[in-house]
């Protein structure tokens, strides 16, 4: 990591307040080392209990991205569960991701739900963000994501998320560098101010449904499996690979190629921030690769110069602009979610509340 992330601090050993977060607060509770198998199989039990006589025991939203592909196929194949797994399209899917996609669900025999966002929402909303400047464009496709899987929740009434989000791989992400995908406040305001359609069947999800009704009212419970075994990116590519012919993407999160072209281009060029930094120095903390590995390949750009070229044209022929109109965003003045509508103080008393009474568990 470097100074790009705003609220990095070293010590007088010149350690930065990642790595001394990562040792202080994540590894001491990281469960693999502390009996995971047995309480994975403990909380497994109790799934396959609360969906006894019920056609899913879980839900799980698959990307088509390693993590949540690695969750699908070790549910079904190795914990044997029955899951509703769920895949949004938000229009911005790869050839590589919707062929992966396929031979999962067809490899591992199960039904998959799939929610088409209508395009031209999707497109409107996709441009009121690159038109307001701020740092998260990622948040339309996350936001549609989170709210579609709280509208199967409810159309099944299924208690138990399975995620894909671990910290063998995901530790480390600088704040300042994103901005919470589930305000519905700040995404309806950037679209009110620079959208000009409606937004009449984009799935959406409030502050209150996420933090408080599904949670303790409904008694949802997010599960994140891979936080209780020693989890390793490499031998899960292979795995999916041998098992169901799944082909890698090369960059994280390559299964959209929206987020391919803002995390490789767009990002670094706009803001500095190259988030391979923040990818590599998980993988260094929980020991899957050395930082000397990491700094060697931080020399190389993050993606080559004629498939950047391809990206952008991609992606401005998809939102039906012209390439220079794309570049021209790159130049727009720098915003934050402060200069629009936000809910970020009722995050923010959430948290607070979360250190009175006590950290939740790691896993859930």
């Amino acid at each position: 990591m470097d100074t790009t992330a705003e609220e990095i601090t070293f010590d007088q050993n010149r350690v930065c307040n990642f790595c001394r977060m990562f040792d202080t607060e994540i590894k001491p509770k990281w469960i693999p080392n502390n009996g995971g198998k047995d309480k994975l199989k403990e909380i497994l039990n109790t799934v396959k209990e609360a969906g006894r006589n019920r056609e899913h025991d879980c839900i799980i939203g698959l990307s088509g991205g390693t993590d949540s592909s690695y969750v699908t196929y070790l549910a079904k194949k190795e914990w044997k569960l029955r899951p509703l797994v769920f895949h949004v399209d938000a229009g911005w899917n790869t050839e590589v991701a919707t062929k992966n996609i396929e031979n999962l669900v067809k490899k591992l025999d199960i039904d998959l739900f799939t929610y088409v966002v209508d395009w031209e929402e999707m497109r409107d909303l996709q441009l009121a963000f690159l038109k307001s400047g701020v740092v998260s464009q990622d948040i339309p496709q996350d936001h549609v994501f989170c709210a579609t899987l709280y509208k199967y929740i409810s159309q099944y009434n299924i208690k138990y998320v399975l995620t894909g989000y671990n910290y063998a791989t995901e530790s480390v992400l600088p704040s300042s560098w994103a901005y919470n995908s589930f305000d519905r406040t700040h995404l309806k305001g950037i679209h009110e101010l620079f959208g000009t359609n409606d937004l009449k069947t984009f799935p959406t999800i409030s502050f209150f449904q996420r933090y408080l009704y599904y949670p303790f009212i409904k008694g949802v419970k997010i599960i994140r499996p891979l936080n209780y075994i020693t989890y390793t990116k490499s031998e899960a590519l292979k795995t999916l690979g041998r098992e169901v012919g799944w082909r890698d993407y090369k960059t994280k999160h390559g299964e959209s190629t929206f987020t391919k072209f803002f995390q490789t281009y767009f990002l670094p060029k706009r803001f500095g921030y190259d988030k391979r930094r923040a990818h590599f120095s998980s993988l260094i903390l929980s020991g899957q690769i050395t930082r000397k590995s990491a700094l060697k390949e931080l020399k190389n750009p993050p993606y080559g110069e004629r498939e950047t070229e391809e990206l952008k044209i991609y992606v401005a022929k998809k939102l039906r602009i012209g390439v220079q109109e794309l570049e021209n965003f790159i130049k727009l003045p720098k915003k934050t979610y402060r200069d629009f509508p936000n809910e970020a103080y009722l995050l923010n008393l959430l948290k607070f509340i979360d250190r009175l009474v006590g950290k939740r568990p790691v896993g859930i």
